[in-house]
């Protein structure tokens, strides 16, 4: 299969979504590590409290969200949890699986730091342009 050719407006276009991305990423750096967390930890705060459903989430479901491998997600978790974010706990369903659940202390950084992020969010809009078909090869 052939790739098709791409544009300069598409090399513009991707050019400029992962420009905007970095520039978001770096703001999360910034404010997390002035939190005293790194920005992995605020991700797996975040994805604790926001899986679906539920406010706690298995190992294998975070290193699915954080897309990283299980034994690096483990070792992430018993950061947070010296830190006083996270606990662990035997799965209520099956005793080999294990849940994260965030403590009062996470709660409260996570909630500090998604207020700084959506806020950052916010002002971004309209100018955090993800490249949809109207912008991405535009010419067929």
């Amino acid at each position: 299969m052939t790739s098709p050719r791409l544009s300069k407006k598409d090399f513009e276009a991707l050019s400029d979504f992962r420009y905007q991305l970095r520039r978001f990423l770096r703001f999360s750096e910034e404010v997390t590590h002035r939190r005293g967390i790194t920005h992995l930890q605020y991700q797996l705060l975040l994805h604790i409290r926001g899986f679906p459903g539920r406010e706690w989430a298995t190992v294998s479901e975070l290193a699915e969200r954080l897309q990283a491998h299980h034994h690096g997600v483990v070792s992430l978790i018993s950061r947070c949890e010296k830190l006083g974010l996270v606990t662990r706990q035997v799965g209520r369903h099956d005793r080999r699986s294990v849940e994260v659940h965030l403590t009062p202390e996470g709660n409260e950084v996570l909630a500090e730091l998604a207020a700084q992020h959506r806020e950052e969010l916010l002002r971004l809009q309209g100018i955090f342009r993800v490249p949809g078909a109207d912008e991405l090869d535009a010419g067929k």
